[in-house]
This record gives C-alpha cells, structure tokens and sequence, in this order.
C-alpha cells in the first residue's frame, strides 16, 4: 500500500504539450511528473524524480480515453454438427 503525500487534481498540474507530461511542484523543490499515457492507461501516481514523495491525481479516465480505434474480430457462424 502507497502512502500519498496529497491528493492533487489533474487541473493543479501544468501540462508541458512537447513532452506530453503534467507536473506540480514537490515540497523537495523538484516537480511530480506523470505522462499524458500514463494517464490513458490508468495510471493514478505522480512522482518526484528526486525524492521518495508520491501524489494521488484525481481525474476523470474517460478524458483520457485513447482516440485509437480497435476493430473487433469477425464473428464466425456456429455450424450445428
């Protein structure tokens, strides 16, 4: 179990377009960092390059939601033997 050192919300953090990565200050003088794809995959923690501390970021998945598109198999008729 993670020990949070706060629960941030996704629109506290700056966004960096280049890098696709949000961060927020640290108390350490560093910044939390999480990648836009780390969000798109679920990913729920923010950490600080230079110290152990670690944030919760509150946000809605579905906005994240990748815009790739996956087809689905064809379906296959059952032949009754």
């Amino acid at each position: 179990m993670s020990v949070f050192h706060d629960e941030v919300e996704i629109e506290d953090f700056e966004y960096d377009e280049e890098t696709e990565t949000y961060s927020y200050p640290c108390p350490c003088g560093d910044r939390f960092l999480i990648t836009r794809e780390d969000l798109e995959n679920g990913e729920e923690v923010a950490t600080c390059p230079s110290c152990s501390l670690i944030v919760r970021v509150i946000y809605d998945q579905e906005q994240f939601v990748c815009g790739e598109v996956v087809s689905a198999p064809a379906s296959k008729e059952l032949v009754k033997c």
